[in-house]
């Protein structure tokens, strides 16, 4: 919601939205795309509408979180989670919607913060019977939790390191010798992307013009890099060369 809406994650989006913003990013990038679904904006038919539409969009993987809808940010207070058994039925709806076998289904329980380590379990233990790819318990950031889930719970293990949890102090190497498969960075790249801005702006303040502040930006040539400029410039070139003015 910060880079969407400049807003804190209080559930404030929908479908379309989501579906846009995310077909956007997959067509920009070559790597797989893995998306927050939250909890599939409304019952079983609006999740399987979403898991469809998220799939034409190029998404690698999706995944989907058993809070009372709108969710929001897990670390935030205020949540509630639906039962098992409505959930289980969006699991269900999100498995069948999908059409490529690669799609990459996790489904997370965010009741850690409200019945602690035992419910997450059982739910997530529920969730891989189901036949879905992982099971994430959000909120269990504790290398022992971790252990212990690892333990209980088949499949693949991803961590969550966010600036919202906390910072725990647990290291990529802590997290790999626990058996962890994967780190998510949620709010990594937006915060520092703010805290650029920021501190742009405050030497902006100060500054006598633009070519003292050029040590903090990218140059214009890296950043016609990262956009793909002189592949665009090609492209242009070989779709006008043949035409006769």
């Amino acid at each position: 919601m910060g880079s969407l809406l400049g807003q804190p994650d209080l559930g404030q989006s929908n479908m379309r939205d989501l579906v846009d913003h995310y077909s956007r990013i997959c067509d920009a990038v070559e790597i797989p795309v893995y998306v927050d679904l939250d909890t599939g904006f409304g019952g079983v038919h609006n999740v399987y509408q979403a898991v469809k539409a998220l799939e034409k969009a190029g998404a690698a993987g999706i995944f989907l979180n058993d809070q009372v809808y709108p969710n929001r940010c897990n670390y935030l207070p205020g949540k509630a989670v639906i039962s098992l058994n409505e959930f289980m039925g969006k699991v269900n709806a999100a498995l069948d919607a999908r059409t490529d076998p690669d799609l990459f289904v996790c489904a997370r329980t965010d009741v850690y913060s409200i019945d602690g380590i035992h419910a997450a379990i059982e739910r997530c233990q529920q969730f891989m019977s189901a036949g879905v790819d992982m099971a994430k318990p959000q909120g269990v950031d504790t290398l022992e939790e971790i252990q212990q889930v690892k333990r209980e719970v088949t499949g693949p293990h991803f961590a969550t390191l966010s600036q919202a949890s906390g910072l725990s102090g647990l290291s990529f190497e802590m997290l790999q010798s626990a058996g962890v498969n994967a780190v998510t960075l949620p709010s990594l790249t937006l915060f520092a992307a703010a805290q650029s801005v920021q501190n742009i702006l405050i030497a902006l303040k100060s500054a006598h013009g633009v070519k003292e502040l050029s040590s903090q930006l990218i140059s214009l040539n890296d950043y016609y890099t990262v956009t793909g400029l002189d592949a665009l410039n090609q492209k242009e070139f070989e779709y006008l060369k043949d035409i006769k003015s």
